[in-house]
């Protein structure tokens, strides 16, 4: 990457009570060495709170770390309320304890992609550079 290149903007948070934000942080870290800008928004969160903070920052996608077993609650109420803020295409990228037998229904939520613990950091760094320039490309042709 180039010098004063920026890969985008993308947001880190967590939703629900979880309060474990080790894994989210550096995740964030990682973002922010590879030539992202990343707004984390810390702790519990609503849905509702997340998709506000994801319309006014204008992110190229969104990382949500979950390991309280909510996600199946969680995840489908964020990406209604990015819907309703007329958001719905920002891209979702959730990570963290998933099991394997609930990422089918949250693709079919909507999630473009699912992380489950152990993913190498590589890979989930390649997973938001994929996302993020698609939904950039995609936002300025429309712009």
């Amino acid at each position: 990457m180039e010098a004063g290149q920026r890969r985008g903007r993308v947001l880190i948070g967590k939703v629900g009570l979880d309060g474990h934000d080790r894994g989210a942080k550096f995740i964030a870290r990682s973002l922010r060495d590879d030539g992202f800008e990343v707004i984390y928004t810390g702790i519990r969160h609503t849905p509702e709170e997340i998709a506000s903070v994801a319309v006014q920052e204008d992110v190229d996608a969104i990382g949500i770390s979950l390991l309280s077993g909510a996600h199946n609650e969680l995840i489908p109420a964020m990406i209604h309320a990015l819907c309703q803020a007329d958001a719905g295409d920002i891209p979702v990228i959730v990570g963290g304890a998933i099991p394997q037998e609930d990422i089918s229904y949250l693709k079919d939520k909507g999630v473009c992609e699912v992380l489950t613990t152990g993913t190498p950091t590589q890979t989930i760094l390649d997973v938001f550079r994929m996302v993020a320039n698609e939904y950039r490309q995609k936002k300025h042709t429309y712009e």
